[in-house]
């Protein structure tokens, strides 16, 4: 049996690279369907090598009938559009940041919390967390299982992808400039992304953190265990795709480098490469394209009881967005539908 997938967002860097992915199958599907703002309307996107699909306009397109609704197009449209499908009958797993906290919304990253997609019908709609939450928490889940974490201090390198297209032709255009002893103005960052990072991602918060801090201090605490304290700087890079995070993580009981990385080793989603006398350790431009999470410089903290240090790095729009998107569908098919 297939299913009719309505792709909204389809014209964004999230939106292709679902389209992609369900092109490859894994997923069984009848009719897919691109979906987007009424200035896309007609535009052609690619599905697989060969094929390409015509652009709906979200403003009046009928979800009825449609199974499912991988969203990505902005908060605020998902906030008007998510419900509208979901009413209809369209089961709506949402990328955007609009209902990730709702106590009735599952909040999902599959090779974590999976258990927590059987209350996806009190609203018919699921969550996908932040792409920097997404990676960390798979990182942490199997140690998690072995010794309880109390707390995670993590800083970001995010790459300009997580802030849209705009974002990434502004870094091409400003470092192109550079070497002609020209400048560009910022409009998509605070600041100049091109030989510059900025420790600035969406906007400031009361307690001068910001939104995608609290994220993901938040999300982790809705996905993993809520007990777990979080500390989070995140900064922008001027790196294309893939997201690398410096996580230091203090448990609660024992845990050696060797069950450590043994977990990390059999656990789903991770790929661990960690031989630093060989100098193998993942870094953002290894990973694009993949769909694991790579975990590296696995090492202890001397500093505190029970403490270890990780490097971890992935494709913020494939698992960081898109396939994590596509693998609650299949979580959701294969459990549920």
């Amino acid at each position: 049996m297939g299913y009719r997938v309505a792709v909204v967002g389809a014209t964004g860097n999230v939106g292709r690279e679902i389209l992609s992915i369900l092109s490859e199958g894994e997923l069984p599907v009848d009719e897919v369907v691109a979906v987007a703002s009424s200035s896309s309307v007609g535009k052609e996107v690619s599905y697989g090598d060969s094929d390409v699909l015509k652009v709906q306009g979200l403003d009046d397109f009928d979800f009825s009938g449609f199974d499912l609704g991988l969203f990505s197009p902005g908060s605020s449209v998902s906030a008007e559009h998510a419900p509208r499908a979901a009413e209809a009958g369209c089961i709506v797993i949402d990328n955007t940041s609009c209902f990730r906290m709702d106590d009735n919304v599952p909040l999902i990253v599959p090779e974590v919390n999976r258990d927590a997609l059987s209350g996806f019908n009190k609203r018919n709609i699921i969550a996908n967390p932040n792409c920097s939450t997404i990676q960390m928490v798979v990182a942490l889940k199997p140690l998690h299982d072995i010794a309880p974490i109390r707390r995670v201090v993590v800083a970001t390198y995010q790459s300009v992808s997580g802030a849209g297209r705009r974002a990434m032709d502004e870094l091409f255009n400003q470092t192109r400039k550079v070497f002609f002893n020209e400048r560009l103005k910022p409009t998509t960052f605070s600041r100049e992304i091109a030989f510059n990072v900025i420790p600035h991602i969406d906007v400031f918060q009361p307690d001068g953190s910001t939104k995608e801090e609290l994220k993901m201090v938040q999300e982790t605490r809705k996905i993993l265990d809520a007990s777990i304290l979080v500390s989070a700087t995140c900064v922008r890079v001027p790196v294309f795709i893939g997201h690398a995070e410096a996580i230091n993580i203090e448990f609660d009981a024992p845990i050696s480098l060797e069950e450590a990385r043994m977990a990390l080793e059999n656990a789903v989603g991770v790929v661990l490469v960690d031989d630093p006398e060989n100098d193998e350790y993942a870094t953002p431009i290894d990973v694009v394209g993949e769909g694991g999470v790579y975990v590296s410089r696995v090492r202890q903290d001397a500093t505190v009881e029970y403490g270890l240090n990780l490097w971890v790095v992935s494709d913020n729009l494939r698992k960081g967005a898109a396939l994590n998107s596509v693998q609650i569908a299949e979580a959701l098919v294969q459990d549920y539908l």
